[in-house]
């Protein structure tokens, strides 16, 4: 026969129970906290832009140990599916440490936009771009001393070119891609190259890499190497309109060697920003558009992906690591105390971002 518990006994297996059912509503949180764990960056905030909207397509850099966010483009009246006109900035903003508020440091020599921004000794480098008219061939550097930023003339590109990217490979800046004009129907396949021990020879025309012109790519350098990892390429639709094809290829381009082809990324990410930072043997897309709401209307845009792609430069393969709190695109990549930084970009199509986050990678 069953024994029936005494009124004690009914309480204890009450409370056991109890504690059960409210261990089993907190899976949210060992998850939340195992997601925090295996997070490959850190992020905080720095002090917003100083500007009602913020922008895309900005320069960033650093001289004298000062950060710089520069130019780029917003709609600060209407929304672009409202009629409204883009506008091109001069402004440079300067943060002189983390914890610090941006003051503005001057006006870049002209409005100018999605460029490429190279961080070098001799200050932040901006390269090509363009303005409300047209694509630029010119490059200057930006410096920050005694309080007043200082421009100095380099090279120009070989022809008009904006929405490429860069980086610096020991004293190299090498440039991959873009558009020549705004109303340009392809995407150029064009490799670039500027010693900047010798730039009076000015930049010298690369072999391409085996695959096709792209815009809105990521570069990047790691074990000597200049990686380029997806984009868009642009090609004449039928109507005489652009029409974008969204790219996952990858390849490496090491001096001496010439190009490889790498293992495709996982999705495409096109304007993610740019250069990748890198820690060891991996470099990080850092989100980017992957077309997947290329048909959405604008006001039922839900972001831009979050996701972490790693590659490993030894096994070449991708991965996943973790989730930013943010998903910009159209935007540049600093590296300023140790810290990675993405100031601004849009948020969604035509929205701009004043955020700025710093990222610290996990060693």
């Amino acid at each position: 026969m069953s024994r029936i518990p005494n009124s004690s006994t009914a309480k204890t297996v009450g409370i056991v129970a109890l504690v059960i059912a409210v261990i089993m509503t907190l899976p949210s949180a060992t998850t939340s906290l195992a997601a925090e764990k295996s997070q490959i960056i850190r992020w905080d905030k720095l002090a917003p832009l100083p500007d009602r909207e913020g922008f895309a397509g900005s320069f960033a850099g650093v001289s004298h140990g000062a950060l710089f966010v520069a130019g780029g483009a917003n709609f600060p009246e209407k929304r672009p599916w409202e009629g409204g006109t883009k506008i091109w900035y001069d402004s440079v903003f300067v943060l002189e440490k983390p914890d610090g508020q941006w003051k503005s440091g001057g006006k870049l020599p002209h409005p100018l936009g999605y460029g490429v921004a190279i961080t070098h000794e001799s200050g932040m480098i901006c390269i090509g771009g363009s303005d409300a008219k047209q694509h630029r061939t010119e490059v200057f550097s930006v410096a920050w001393s005694k309080g007043v930023i200082r421009t100095n003339v380099l090279p120009a590109l070989p022809r008009p070119c904006a929405n490429m990217c860069g980086a610096l490979l020991s004293n190299t800046i090498y440039i991959a891609g873009g558009l020549e004009k705004p109303d340009s129907t392809n995407t150029l396949q064009t490799f670039w190259a500027l010693d900047l021990k010798e730039t009076g020879a000015g930049w010298k025309e690369m072999n391409p890499w085996p695959g096709p012109g792209r815009m809105l790519a990521v570069a990047g350098v790691a074990d000597g190497a200049f990686f380029l990892f997806g984009g868009a390429s642009l090609k004449n639709g039928p109507d005489n309109k652009p029409v974008r094809e969204w790219l996952r290829d990858a390849y490496q381009f090491t001096p001496g060697k010439g190009w490889k082809h790498l293992a495709d990324l996982p999705r495409a990410a096109v304007a993610a920003p740019s250069p990748a930072p890198a820690s060891k043997h991996l470099l990080f897309v850092l989100g980017g558009d992957d077309g997947a709401q290329v048909n959405t209307p604008p006001t039922q845009h839900t972001g831009f992906p979050r996701d972490i792609l790693a590659y490993d430069t030894v096994a070449d393969a991708w991965s996943t690591q973790g989730e930013m709190p943010f998903g910009l695109v159209t935007t540049p990549l600093a590296n300023w105390n140790g810290k990675i930084i993405i100031p601004g970009g849009e948020q969604r199509p035509g929205v701009r971002s004043t955020e700025v986050w710093a990222g610290t990678l996990k060693k």
